[in-house]
């Protein structure tokens, strides 16, 4: 007898039905019926109607889709995999678990097997692939996903986050010594070529190296500062000034960085530097760009509190517009003018 889920369509009459199963007795059809009902394979559309005929039977009926047995896979998730792992997410998606088994199952096999190896902190692609043989599945291959699905804490898996090196310029190695982290690429160029043709200072500080930022990454960096620079630069009387663009995110990045590293380390904005851009943007009369939409406004008022009441007024001013002053409005001609004029 053919399989009435063969039908090309998910309803059917019971007439084309019959001749579709190629039952020629109706007694014999009327149990094919019963028993595809019992099995959940079809279901009559009551509004159709009863056919007229003895046993009766409705005169069309819906064709259901086939269930999938996901039996050997709960007994899977309820019996096999590590305790650690909270299956409850993938018996109530069952067709998900296929997808995500193979990750699954190797995440429970290094627990049963080599969890002994969590005792030792390693870096996340490292344990990554340690896991999975896949390094880039834990940050961008759906590692966290799986992770949240399975309710096991990352924290578990006992791995350190890898930062890019901060790249930085000094002119000496003395203590103490001023530090300019500067938020963008281009200004850290300018700094630091100034610096190795001019010499210090830069707007009257007496800058002895130059960090490049790298804009929010600065917060993740400076968490490895303490291991990653040369002692110089640790030195705990240092004064650390930073220079962003001025707008809500380029403040945001440094109240934040002030606010996570303030017990350890000396950070102020660059209050000459700022300065010096308002100046400029209001002597030469800039049609300033306008900011990007979205922006975090939350400011802590610790940025703006550097500086003297005339320049909180014009600062807020330019933020209040939707306009910003980049950083990149500071070049080199302005470093030597200033030199110029300071002499």
């Amino acid at each position: 007898m053919k399989d009435i889920r063969k039908y090309n369509y998910k309803r059917i009459d019971t007439l084309n039905m019959q001749k579709y199963l190629s039952i020629d007795d109706y007694n014999e059809f009327v149990k094919v019926i019963n028993e595809l009902e019992t099995k959940n394979i079809i279901t009559p559309v009551k509004s159709s109607k009863l056919n007229g005929k003895r046993p009766p039977l409705y005169n069309r009926y819906n064709i259901l889709p086939e269930q999938e047995d996901y039996s050997a896979i709960y007994d899977e998730l309820m019996h096999k995999l590590n305790y650690r792992l909270n299956s409850e997410y993938y018996l109530k998606h069952p067709k998900q678990y296929e997808k995500d088994r193979p990750y699954v199952l190797k995440l429970s096999g290094f627990l049963n097997d080599r969890r002994y190896l969590l005792n030792m902190p390693i870096s996340e692609n490292e344990r990554s692939f340690q896991i999975w043989n896949r390094e880039k599945y834990l940050r961008s291959g759906g590692g966290k996903r799986l992770l949240n699905n399975l309710r096991f804490p990352i924290e578990m898996l006992n791995i350190y986050s890898t930062t890019e090196p901060l790249a930085y310029f000094s002119v000496n190695k003395n203590t103490p010594q001023k530090i300019l982290i500067i938020e963008n690429m281009d200004t850290f160029y300018t700094m630091r070529r100034y610096l190795l043709t001019d010499g210090e200072p830069i707007f009257g500080e007496n800058i002895a190296t130059v960090m490049y930022g790298r804009g929010k990454d600065i917060w993740r960096t400076f968490n490895d500062f303490g291991v990653c620079m040369e002692s110089y630069l640790l030195c705990r009387y240092n004064e650390i000034l930073y220079l962003g663009d001025l707008d809500y995110e380029g403040i945001l990045i440094f109240e934040e960085l002030h606010e996570n590293f303030k017990v350890n380390f000396l950070i102020h904005p660059f209050v000459k530097a700022y300065n010096y851009m308002v100046d400029k943007s209001i002597k030469e009369n800039m049609d300033l760009p306008k900011s990007k939409k979205g922006q975090n406004k939350n400011l802590k008022g610790i940025f703006v509190e550097s500086f003297p009441l005339n320049y909180r007024e014009r600062i807020d001013g330019i933020l209040e517009s939707g306009r910003y002053i980049p950083q990149e409005i500071i070049n080199l001609g302005d470093l030597k003018m200033e030199k110029i004029d300071e002499s």
